[in-house]
């Protein structure tokens, strides 16, 4: 959240930050290898139900839409299709919220009339989160 006095918090300043290193990198000519290891690697950084989180969209991702390519997005583990990201994980820690959340951007196809969700509050994985999970990133990616 932004600061009362209007600026940025340090949690917003990181993730800025964090962007600004990605692009850097991607200019840089980083290789898709490269992209997986650093969502690897934030997805290790990561703590308890967050980490539990990203691991499971990262197996779901990899077996329901290996065309997607690994990355990392804002500092968020995320993947892209054509350089969009597509599909993102924000991990509850990021901003001290009190759960994850599994979120799409536009180019997903979760289109339903006029109003659809594209973020999804996550708290822990269970058989029932993960079926759901898989019945989300199979229709964004449609």
């Amino acid at each position: 959240m932004a600061k009362k006095d209007g600026g940025f918090s340090e949690a917003e300043r990181e993730a800025m930050k964090g962007r600004a290193a990605e692009l850097r990198a991607e200019k840089g000519g980083k290789k898709k290898a490269d992209n997986l290891q650093a969502l690897l690697d934030k997805v290790a950084e990561l703590e308890g139900p967050d980490q539990e989180i990203a691991a499971t969209v990262h197996t779901i991702v990899t077996e329901v839409a290996p065309d997607l390519a690994a990355r990392t997005w804002y500092g968020m583990p995320a993947w892209e299709r054509d350089g969009a990201v597509l599909v993102f994980v924000q991990p509850a820690g990021k901003f001290g919220t009190r759960y994850s959340t599994l979120g799409f951007n536009d180019n997903a196809a979760l289109d339903d009339g006029d109003l659809w969700a594209t973020g999804f509050a996550v708290t822990k994985v269970t058989p029932a989160v993960r079926k759901k999970m898989v019945e989300l990133i199979t229709k964004a990616t449609g």
